[in-house]
Formats: C-alpha cells, structure tokens, sequence
C-alpha cells in the first residue's frame, strides 16, 4: 500500500512539474527586428491579396471533380453577398495573422488553425497555405518548447481528420512557379549563412587581433613597471655609492682604514647596481619616459643627495605575511637553506611573486589556507605558494591574467620561470624558480 502510495505521488510530482515547465518559456521571448516585421508584413499582405482575389474569382462557382475514373461529383463553392464576405473574412484573418507569426507564434497558429477549420472544403486554398505558414513559424520562433510540441500535432490532426480534409488542387500552370520558389528560398537562404560565415570569421579574426594587441600592451606596461622598480633599485645603490665615496674623499688622510671601508662598500654598491643593469639590458628596451625621477650630486641645491627608499625584498616577507593573516587568511611561513645576500633585483621579483600569489588567494579563495616556501638552493631559489582551494570572496572579479603574465617578465629578467597551476589534493599552486650565481 506505501509503494501504491508512493507512486501516485511520484505520478502527481512529475505532472505538476511537467505543466509548470508548459507554462514556463524554454528560452527568451522573440523579439523581431524592423527587418523581420516588414519582412512579416509583406508576406502577409500578399497573401492576403492572393486569397481575397482567390475568394472574390470563385464565389457562385461550380466545380466537377473526379473522384475515380469515370465518377465526378459537383463541388459547389460559396454564393451569394453571404458567401463572398464569409471568405473575404476567412481569408483576410487567416492572411493578416501571418503579421505577427515570430512575435505571438502560438496565437497565430490557433486563429489560423481555426480559420482552417471553418473553411469551406471546397475553398481550402483560401487558409490551407496561411495554414502552412503558421505550423513553421510556431516550430521555429515559440520560446514554449513543450507546448508548441503539444500544439502541432493537435493541429495538424484537426485539420486532416476534419470534414475538411480535403487538400487544395494546385492548377498546371502554377506548378513551375511551386518548384522555383522552394530553390529561390533555398539559394537565398544559402547566400544569407555564407554571408553570416563570412562575418562571423571576420569578427572572430578581429576579437583575436584585439586580444593580441591587449596582451602586447599588458607585457608593454608590465615591462615598463619592472623597468621602474629596476632603476629605483639600481639608483638607490649609485646614491649610496655617491655618499660612500663623497665620505672617504673627506676622511681619506685621517681615517685611512674608515676610507677604505667605504670604499670597499662603493665597490660593492657598483657592482650590485652592474648586475641589475646587465639583467636588464637586451630585454627591456622600453624607455619609461616622463616618469622616471633622476637623483645625482646636482638633484639639490645644496648638495645633498635624497636616497630613495630601497624596494622590498626577502627578508620583508615575515611583514607582508602579517599584513595578508590580518586579513582573514591562515598563512604559513617556511624558509630552508642557509640565506644570504642577493641582488635587490632578484630579491624584489621573488617578493612580488608571493605578493601576486598571496593577493590572488585572498580574492579568488575565501576560507583557504595558504603556505610559502622559500628555500634557498646552491643554484637556485625556489618560491612556492599554495592553498587549499575555497571560494571567491565579495566584490572579486574575473582576473585578465595581467598578474601572472607581469611575473613570467620579472622573472625573464633574471633568467627564471613560473610554473601555476591546480594541485591535484585541490587548490593552486604557484612555483618561482631563480637561477643563483655561485656564492
């Protein structure tokens, strides 16, 4: 008795459900075109005129059919002031709905299915083709899928099992121009999806140049930041190699042993700022005009000389990992091999790829849980960053890959590479690695 029970219920769940989809549209609503409407129009006015004139040449007509060899019977067709202003009606109403056949394809269908019907037998070539008509355009252009799949063949049943079954005779002499037409619709129809091909292609081929010369530009600007942050680095080492220097000038015939410390650090200021500029020759040819801020001996008045604050590097990722677990996220700090110097150049592109990784997480995966590796090798140095995967936060937008494509040039830069992707116990994961000299 439960199953009985439970299967009636099924039954009602499934026909409810299957009449709300009927009332529910599969899709949006047509909405025709100036083109389309007048395109409507024409064919509805045409045959309007065709039919009304069909109606008006045979009212008080007697016709003789054959219904086997040697049997004809007398088909009378409407008379009379009646007769002619009944399929002048019919034809004008079955005709004029054809108008809105894209917009309203279910109604149509109906009143010209009702036309149809009330069609005298011997006059159906005054709705049969309006008929036609409006069986194709509610298949193709109503947005309620399931009930034009109802309605269909419930019309066309009505219509052939009707005491009006009988189908229009098409005269002789209409026969060539019935076989022109379908081809005629036909070559114009493949002449319109050529035409659309051709568009299409070429407004694909424009969405693909557009895309490459927003990348172009996105590599551009992203060079040219780097070429910014290369120049702060490398005239912060000139200006300290000015104030070393300027300070064992003075202190060269008194202190000759603070001399040549300074010295000494000079030395080694020149050749950090050699190495960034031997990083960045050949690859950034960019000049970042207008924005650059020149710092020398003569930048004062007075003859002092500002040194610019130095860019971040390794030893502040214990700050910005603050910063970012302030924000809500559990982050992980984990540093292997024994650390020492490196290029500032270096140092700040390493800094930049967990920065960019660490701001991707906290907007793409809200309540994740993210790590940072950084493992100092005899060759090289290794940044890793992952998290475990989550969802994304409010307000995050879909990201243009401007980030990712700026690390892979900073990276260039220094000869190493960026490996992204998912990780297979879910999450990303993001992999610098950076060539070292030999210390």
């Amino acid at each position: 008795m439960t199953d009985v029970r439970t299967t009636l219920e099924r039954l009602r769940a499934a026909a409810r459900r299957a009449l709300r989809e009927a009332r529910l549209p599969n899709g949006p609503p047509p909405r025709p075109g100036p083109r389309a409407w007048r395109f409507d129009a024409l064919v509805a006015l045409a045959l309007a005129v065709a039919t009304v004139y069909y109606g008006i040449d045979n009212v008080n007509v007697v016709v003789m059919r054959e219904i086997a060899p040697g049997v004809e019977i007398v088909v009378p067709r409407p008379s009379g002031p009646g007769g002619l202003a009944y399929m002048v009606t019919l034809a004008v109403v079955a005709s004029g709905a054809l108008a809105l056949r894209r917009r309203y394809p279910l109604a149509v269908l109906c009143l010209v299915t009702a036309a149809t019907l009330a069609t005298p037998q011997s006059v159906m070539r005054l709705t049969f083709y309006a008929f036609v008509i409006a069986v194709y355009s509610a298949a193709v252009y109503s947005p309620h899928r399931v009930a034009t799949l109802a309605a269909l063949p419930v019309s066309v049943v009505l219509v052939g099992t009707s005491g009006n079954s009988v189908t229009p005779i098409v005269p002789n002499h209409y026969i060539a121009l019935l076989s022109l037409v379908p081809m005629a619709v036909a070559a114009v129809g493949l002449r319109t999806w050529k035409l659309r091909t051709d568009e299409g292609r070429t407004r694909l081929l424009a969405l693909e140049r557009e895309q490459a010369e927003a990348l172009r530009r996105a590599v551009e600007h992203e060079r040219a930041r780097i070429a910014r942050e290369l120049h702060d680095v490398v005239t912060h080492n000139v200006s300290v190699m000015i104030i070393q220097a300027g300070a064992a000038r003075k202190i060269m015939k008194t202190s000759p042993e603070q001399a040549g410390e300074a010295l000494l650090a000079v030395e080694a200021g020149g050749r950090a700022a050699m190495t960034e500029l031997r990083h960045v020759m050949g690859l950034l040819t960019m000049a970042d005009e207008g924005e650059a801020t020149d710092t020398g001996p003569g930048a004062d008045p007075a003859g002092t000389v500002a040194v610019p604050d130095p860019q971040p590097g390794l030893n502040q990722l214990e700050t910005l990992v603050g910063r970012v677990r302030d924000t809500g996220l559990p982050v992980g700090l984990t540093v292997t091999g024994p650390p020492r110097p490196l290029p500032p150049g270096l140092e700040l592109a390493a800094y930049r790829v967990v920065q960019e990784a660490l701001t991707n997480t906290v907007k793409h995966a809200h309540g994740a849980t993210a790590a940072v590796t950084v493992e100092y090798g005899p060759e090289r140095l290794r940044v890793e960053v992952t998290d475990t995967g989550g969802h994304p936060g409010a307000g995050a937008a879909a990201g243009n890959g401007r980030g990712l494509i700026g690390l892979r040039e900073r990276l260039a830069v220094h000869d190493g590479t960026l490996h992204t992707g998912p990780r297979l116990t879910g999450g990303y994961r993001v992999e610098a690695l950076i060539p070292l000299e030999t210390p």
